[in-house]
């Protein structure tokens, strides 16, 4: 489900090309590009649901104070390492990621099929949230400019 979500972010998100509106024809694309058909379900509804974020009535996204501090469960300790959720603080600390926004990236973490996330994967669920929240588009290019400082220049590897 992951490697769909990253065709589709390294397709789409840069290119003049609107991606595809009609969910048979981006069905049968992923599937020509040699995906299973369960994982392109999984994946299409990790992103409907990521869509439906913004207008949910989800209690992180409202009533927060300017400090929070995040307790994670165990769940999401198992999925995200100390070097993943050092990540997040960091880019809380930072203003690239907001109370709500992390929110949106642990919600999308959990998820994943993946039993626990590398950073570098981590990095893309934040663009992929970033990126499909109004008003965050200069947090989008901290992150990218954050990511593309790698010595490779890749982001993602």
């Amino acid at each position: 489900m992951f490697d769909i979500l990253m065709y589709l972010f390294e397709n789409y998100v840069h290119s003049e090309v609107e991606l595809l509106v009609d969910e048979d024809e981006l069905t049968q694309e992923l599937t020509r590009a040699g995906f299973h058909q369960s994982a392109i379900l999984k994946a299409l509804s990790w992103l409907e649901h990521l869509a439906s974020l913004q207008e949910s009535d989800q209690p992180y996204l409202c009533d927060h104070t300017q400090h929070s501090f995040r307790i994670y469960t165990d769940k999401e300790m198992d999925k995200l390492d100390v070097e993943c959720r050092g990540f997040l603080l960091f880019l809380e600390q930072i203003k690239v990621l907001s109370v709500e926004t992390r929110e949106m990236v642990i919600d999308r973490v959990m998820e994943l099929d993946e039993p626990a996330l590398i950073l570098e994967d981590l990095k893309w669920v934040i663009l992929m949230v970033l990126f499909n929240s109004p008003g965050n588009e200069s947090a989008y290019e901290q992150m990218e400019d954050l990511i593309f400082e790698q010595p490779d220049g890749r982001l993602h590897s």
